[in-house]
């Protein structure tokens, strides 16, 4: 059956379909983007010895004159489950969402079948990741969860439209059947 459903995503029973929330892994990300995270030794230390620093985490990807910008967002909590029915994408440029707290968030992605969203997948963060995505990927809006949000998002900034907006019909319901929302409170 080809309904635009594959893994994480389900038939709902009241005729929607639902995407089961994984959690976020960087081998499963890959063809989306890259997950943003510390994972074993710095690449150097620095400041006396007193700063790991680990660098070059995602590759950033601007094209027609575009250069990078650091943005603040201020993103609002969503509750569970979550109707998704509203995916963008930067077709200029990549987009890195890195919170500027520790608290998990949701990560939507769909796949593209010629210019469309298809196949959603959400997975949640550990609180301590971010993510950056491919230039060109469909994304859910920021959704954060548990309580108002900040994060620095690192984006193109330049000429040209660089962003695409498609609803979605029917929605998705984004739910955590597995209880991973709780886990990583």
């Amino acid at each position: 059956m080809n309904d635009g459903v594959s893994k994480g995503t389900d038939p709902a029973p009241e005729g929607g379909r639902d995407i089961v929330i994984e959690r976020l892994d960087a081998q499963a990300f890959a063809a989306f983007g890259d997950v943003i995270e510390l994972a074993g030794s710095p690449d150097v230390m620095i400041n006396r010895g007193l700063c790991g620093r680990h660098h070059d985490l995602a590759a950033l990807d601007f094209i027609e004159d575009g250069r990078a910008g650091i943005n603040l967002f201020d993103g609002t909590p969503y509750a569970l489950p979550h109707v998704l029915d509203l995916v963008e994408r930067h077709p200029l440029g990549s987009q890195a969402f890195l919170p500027m707290s520790v608290e998990p968030f949701l990560v939507i992605v769909a796949e593209d079948d010629d210019g469309r969203p298809v196949r959603p997948r959400a997975w949640i963060t550990d609180g301590r990741q971010g993510v950056n995505y491919h230039r060109g990927t469909w994304h859910g809006v920021l959704t954060p969860l548990s309580r108002p949000a900040l994060f620095t998002v690192v984006d193109r900034i330049g000429p040209g439209t660089n962003l695409e907006e498609v609803t979605l019909e029917p929605p998705y319901r984004v739910i955590d059947t597995h209880g991973l929302i709780r886990e990583s409170e």
